[in-house]
């Protein structure tokens, strides 16, 4: 359905730091730069940060998430971890097991040095 998702960030290299550190914990490469944007690439999309092109001070959705499909409940601890250790601040509940519509999930949310929302989601095998 997506091809890529982009955030808006205001220090590029703080972020870059983050999202390479975040991202490594999935397999993810260190982000590679074009102009005033990291990109990152995996086998099912692309990932990218940017500084606003209208100069603008970057600013995050109120109400937006951004979610990242885990392998386990140990790769959700590690992304978790790495995105605290590198600027990122946690939020919600600690990560862990939640029950509800969708059935069972293995969660952790955090925001980035920007604020925006995202998530580290193991959905188990049925």
């Amino acid at each position: 359905m997506f091809s890529h998702v982009m955030v808006g960030v205001n220090d590029l290299e703080a972020s870059r730091k983050f999202y390479d550190a975040l991202l490594g914990t999935m397999g993810v490469r260190p982000g590679v730069a074009n102009k005033n944007r990291y990109f990152y690439r995996s086998k099912t999309g692309t990932f990218g940060i940017t500084t606003p092109i209208n100069g603008e001070p970057a600013c995050r959705g109120n109400g937006s998430t951004i979610g990242f499909d885990m392998q386990s409940p140990e790769q959700v601890d590690a992304f978790h971890a790495a995105g605290i250790a590198n600027g990122g601040t946690t939020c919600e509940d600690p990560p862990g097991w939640r029950d509800g519509s969708v059935g069972r999930l293995y969660l952790a949310y955090l925001r980035d040095p920007d604020g925006n929302k995202i998530c580290a989601l193991h959905r188990p095998a049925a």
